[in-house]
């Protein structure tokens, strides 16, 4: 009697598994036109474009543009959290922890910072569109429980006040990542210099 019910919920699976496929696709061909023209600049025109879809099958997967660019955000910053995740895995003691620390986040300036733009783009927008505000907060937790992980494996205590010190090195990140976009870029060394410092001052 429960066969019938099982094959009923393995073809609903793998029909999820298709869509959710899909939407990755098409949030791939709208993350490529958001870092070109910027969050304010692209539309639902634009996007349809990229990923050669028309405007309705693009509303069939997303009610409208904040849910697009919200999916596309959420992709962008959990690959961020996981990479430099796993290079602070491996990292033992503050030493290890700071130059682990230092190499993901240079390498996530040369590699990825046409969709840190983005990522800036948005959670300026959460100060207008409460649509955003949800998954800025929720990436931003995910953000600073990178902090706390990369203090506690330095054998540091982790601050009460993390929050700020997120706040700085993020601060920190957006002014450098924005000055490569300049005239006269800096070079990985000096950028490693430069975070290398910062941490070695909070560590």
């Amino acid at each position: 009697m429960n066969e019938l019910p099982a094959k009923l919920k393995t073809r609903a699976d793998r029909k999820s598994a298709k869509r959710d496929v899909k939407k990755r696709q098409i949030a791939d061909s709208a993350i490529s036109a958001l870092k070109e023209l910027g969050y304010a600049n692209t539309t639902l025109r634009d996007i349809a474009a990229k990923s050669a879809l028309s405007l309705g099958m693009l509303h069939y997967y997303f009610a409208d543009r904040a849910e697009l660019i919200i999916y596309c955000v959420e992709i962008y910053k959990e690959d961020f959290v996981h990479k430099v995740a796993k290079a602070l895995e491996a990292a033992q003691g503050r030493d290890q922890v700071i130059e682990a620390f230092t190499e993901a986040l240079v390498a996530s300036i040369f590699d990825d910072a046409m969709t840190h733009r983005l990522w800036y783009d948005i959670r300026t927008q959460a100060m207008f569109d409460t649509s955003f505000r949800p998954v800025v907060a929720t990436i931003e937790q995910a953000l600073i429980g990178l902090l706390r992980t990369a203090f506690e494996k330095a054998d540091h205590p982790a601050p009460l006040q993390i929050e700020i010190h997120y706040a700085l090195i993020d601060g920190v990140f957006r002014h450098i990542m924005q000055g490569q976009f300049e005239e006269h870029p800096r070079t990985r060394a000096e950028l490693s210099e430069i975070f290398r410092g910062l941490l070695n001052q909070f560590m």
